[in-house]
């Protein structure tokens, strides 16, 4: 394997077994601050902000401490990057916040053909004054900050730049400055730790900081300065702690660049399976989930494992969360449109919800108009065609077309309103969602509509009416609602094998009033065990496929 030392910017993903390593030849750490190694001088101005004391990583006990404090620097960080370029004086240094080349113009020469954005060096009279001329160059005032104080190390360039993209261009990029011995870096003082745990990873590949504020910092200062492997070092370390909700959110929310966003991949997948595993059950923390900003409610909502009783649950929750958050309604359109509309699977919303979609004011129409039609054409589908999209869609973000662990079963309904009102309902149910009913499970489908009437089913393993064996029962109910009687002719059918068709199992009929339910309590007049065996007739491709024919009686 290719030694880690010599790892131009982490190119290649290092297996997680191979994590930590031995001391090795890799280990450069006797190196560190050694001029007897080193071929530069770096110079780090350590600035300060008048207007607040920050504090640093040891005056965080929790990550919550450090979502604060980082709340904070982003806004001081905004504020240096704003700054006015002819405050600066003539030196040119290092921020860390490499500015657009058209940016840079107002203090580059640019006579000088593949200059770099920012020339970040400087030639100080001799190697030793510039360790000792912190009186005379740290003490101007731009405004915005003051430095604090200097500190001067001894580096090698070959090791920095082997590590970073950022010393690499620094110290190869062809200009006068390129060969000069002293680097200014400025950095704020919260980041000063950090910095100095970076530059020492850089030289040994360890850390000597074990706790998560702390390594979130060095994770910051890795990801500011291009450092890879010390983005995956880190990352590698929190996931290895105890993860909560704070912890989380913080890093969901970590301002990462897009060029080392893989480097922080597996945190953030597994900050997202942390938050989707709990909040599994959102009625149940309902409260929790309700006060979670965006980056959490992605999470749970993304998942496929999500225990909710249907889908129209899922967006009944959303809007609600939605208007809670962004009261003005041009910003909850916006976000509606843009972000959370595809958290929720509408092909498997029930079409009386997708109608009210269709006037829901905070959608804008031309977004409800588009994600309706596409839901209708999806449940319009073969069952084999909506596999096969849900398929495509089962290793990608956008999950619209994958069916998640409903409470209550989606359908198929085909309606009819002459020569009589009647409904063919089809409910599919997976084999290991039937071996789940053993022995005296149910599981109900989603709700339909017959007359003006909501009409369920639902699976049941239970016994016999001898009560010698279990078996496989289906039953037709009809939701509570009044006192309307409806004389209802119902027949029950599955597909079996070698055919495949439909065979009709079970008549009958039956005056439905509110919360009453009827069906047969052996389906398919065999045990439980025949009906699950591997040479089952009744699955086919592994699904269990159903159909129910309603129809009024006049």
């Amino acid at each position: 394997m290719k030694d880690l030392n010599s790892d131009l910017f982490d190119p290649v993903m290092v297996m997680e077994s191979e994590w930590p390593r031995s001391a090795s030849d890799s280990d450069f750490g006797f190196a560190f601050n050694d001029s007897n190694f080193s071929d530069r001088i770096l110079r780090i101005e350590i600035m300060g902000d008048p207007n607040e004391t920050r504090p640093d990583s040891d005056a965080c006990t929790t990550v919550a401490d450090w979502a604060r404090h980082r709340k904070r620097r982003r806004e001081d960080i905004k504020k240096e990057n704003d700054v006015d370029l002819s405050l600066l004086p003539d030196e040119q240094v290092l921020n860390g916040n490499q500015p657009d080349t058209d940016d840079c113009a107002a203090y580059e020469n640019q006579d000088e053909e593949g200059q770099e954005a920012v020339a970040m060096v400087e030639e100080p009279p001799s190697g030793d004054e510039a360790a000792n001329s912190n009186d005379n160059d740290s003490n101007w005032s731009m405004g915005w900050s003051t430095v604090l104080r200097v500190k001067t190390l001894h580096i090698s360039s070959p090791i920095l730049a082997a590590k970073s993209p950022f010393f690499y261009k620094l110290f190869s990029n062809g200009m006068r400055e390129s060969e000069e011995r002293h680097v200014t870096l400025r950095i704020n003082a919260s980041e000063e730790a950090a910095l100095m745990e970076l530059l020492n990873f850089m030289y040994s590949n360890t850390l000597s900081t074990t706790s998560a504020p702390a390594l979130l910092d060095v994770l910051m200062a890795a990801d500011k300065f291009q450092v890879a492997s010390c983005m995956r070092y880190c990352s590698r370390l929190l996931r290895s702690m105890t993860m909560t909700p704070d912890s989380a959110l913080l890093y969901l929310e970590l301002p990462s660049s897009v060029l080392m966003a893989e480097a922080v991949q597996p945190l953030t997948d597994a900050a997202k399976q942390y938050l989707a595993g709990r909040y599994k059950d959102i009625t149940k923390f309902q409260d929790e989930v309700m006060a979670l900003p965006l980056a959490g409610i992605e999470a749970i909502l993304s998942s496929d494992d999500l225990q909710v009783a249907s889908e129209d649950a899922v967006y009944d929750f959303l809007l609600k969360w939605a208007r809670s958050e962004y009261s003005k309604l041009e910003e909850r359109r916006e976000i509606l449109g843009a972000k959370l509309a595809r958290l929720i699977r509408f092909p498997y919303m029930t079409c009386r919800k997708l109608k009210k979609v269709l006037t829901c004011n905070d959608f804008d129409h031309d977004v409800a108009s588009k994600l309706v039609l596409e839901a209708l054409f999806f449940k319009a589908e073969a069952p084999h065609r909506q596999r096969s999209l849900a398929a495509e869609e089962s290793g990608s973000l956008n999950r619209r077309f994958v069916e998640r662990a409903y409470k209550y079963r989606p359908v198929k309904v085909v309606e009819f309103e002459l020569p009589r009102q009647q409904c063919v309902v089809y409910l599919d149910l997976k084999r290991e969602e039937c071996a789940n009913l053993f022995p005296s499970g149910r599981v109900y489908s989603q709700a339909f509509h017959l007359g003006g009437q909501g009409f369920f089913l639902s699976a049941h393993c239970n016994m016999d009416q001898q009560s010698s064996f279990h078996c496989f029962g289906l039953f037709l109910g009809m939701q509570e609602k009044g006192s309307v009687s409806f004389a209802v002719d119902y027949e029950f059918a599955a597909r079996s094998r070698p055919t495949e068709e439909f065979v009709s199992k079970y008549k009958g009929n039956y005056v439905f009033t509110g919360g009453k339910a009827v069906g047969y309590r052996n389906l398919f007049a065999i045990p439980w065990t025949s009906f699950m065996a591997e040479d089952s007739l009744y699955f086919i491709n592994g699904v269990l496929h159903l159909r129910a024919e309603l129809t009024i009686r006049h």
